[in-house]
């Protein structure tokens, strides 16, 4: 190579070294390439996901998952080597949060999203930000103890609820002899248990925690030790194939975990007052979720 030729290549080996850097990521991943072209990434939002992410009292979006895309966006200035990155929020639902990440409308979705097979087949999902698990909701004063103390008993499940045939499979195994009803709605299956109509009510336990939460008299109302042993897993979703984009939002997640500081978050969220009414879900982290904030893991099994 003559000297007039390594002069000319100079800049470009420099801006090639820079990208090499950043591990090959900024080369190979769209999604960062997007965002360092814009200077700017687009989270998505649920306007009712309490408390993962919702509309805060002064209608702008906050929640545990909200404060977990804050630390990704952070990872990706500081990757990037942006002096500044704009954060702009898309307010998503049910039905449009997969295709408004496919289409590229936003780049992640910072919700309350279930990790599924079938899904995995459109998007990726981050290490697993919450684990879910059915419980059994009751009224304190009823004495029931655990899933035995419900045998022969009236017991209620929201129309509707992926937890239904679940509950059919633990009757007919165990043989509980349980009378199943169906609530229109959540607020129905906890008038039903509060007025004495079911013995207990049977759905996920943020479900129940939030709902036990805005009730009357949350105090009146206990879960039943975990028995189903079904777990499912939430996550931040992703564009499918972008698996560089993936391994550093799973970077940023991992970090908040080994730190303690996603403990701290979820102390705050699940253990606390938590805005706009001051309700406090009083739910302790499940064994699931401790086990996967030591081996963070967007797998679908234990």
């Amino acid at each position: 190579m003559t000297p007039k030729l390594a002069c000319a290549l100079r800049p470009a080996l420099s801006a090639l070294a820079i990208v090499s850097g950043l591990g090959g990521a900024l080369a190979a991943s769209p999604t960062l390439e997007k965002i360092r072209s814009s200077g700017t990434l687009t989270l998505g939002y649920r306007e009712a996901s309490i408390p993962f992410s919702y509309l805060g009292p002064d209608q702008k979006p906050v929640g545990m998952s909200l404060d977990l895309c804050a630390a990704v966006a952070q990872r990706i200035r500081t990757e990037l080597k942006l002096t500044e990155l704009k954060t702009t929020f898309v307010a998503v639902n049910a039905s449009n949060r997969i295709p408004l990440l496919q289409n590229g409308t936003v780049d992640i979705e910072c919700g309350s999203t279930t990790n599924t097979v079938e899904r995995q087949k459109q998007v990726a999902f981050s290490v697993a930000t919450f684990v879910s698990q059915p419980r059994w909701l009751t009224l304190r004063a009823s004495g029931i103890a655990n899933v035995n103390g419900l045998r022969g008993r009236t017991v209620v499940i929201t129309q509707g609820s992926l937890n239904m045939l679940l509950a059919q499979k633990l009757n007919a195994a165990d043989g509980l002899d349980l009378t199943i009803l169906q609530a229109r709605d959540h607020a129905e299956s906890l008038l039903m248990l509060r007025t004495g109509r079911a013995a207990a009510w049977y759905e996920d336990d943020v479900l129940l925690a939030g709902a036990r939460a805005t009730a009357l008299d949350p105090a009146a109302l206990a879960f039943l030790p975990a028995s189903s042993g079904v777990d499912y897993y939430y996550g931040l979703i992703l564009p499918r194939d972008d698996p560089e984009f993936k391994a550093l939002v799973d970077g940023a997640v991992k970090a908040q975990m080994a730190s303690g500081t996603f403990a701290k978050l979820y102390e705050r969220w699940f253990l606390t007052p938590i805005p706009p009414a001051g309700q406090n879900l009083d739910l302790p982290m499940s064994e699931a979720l401790q086990f996967r904030v030591k081996n963070p893991s967007d797998a679908l099994k234990h």
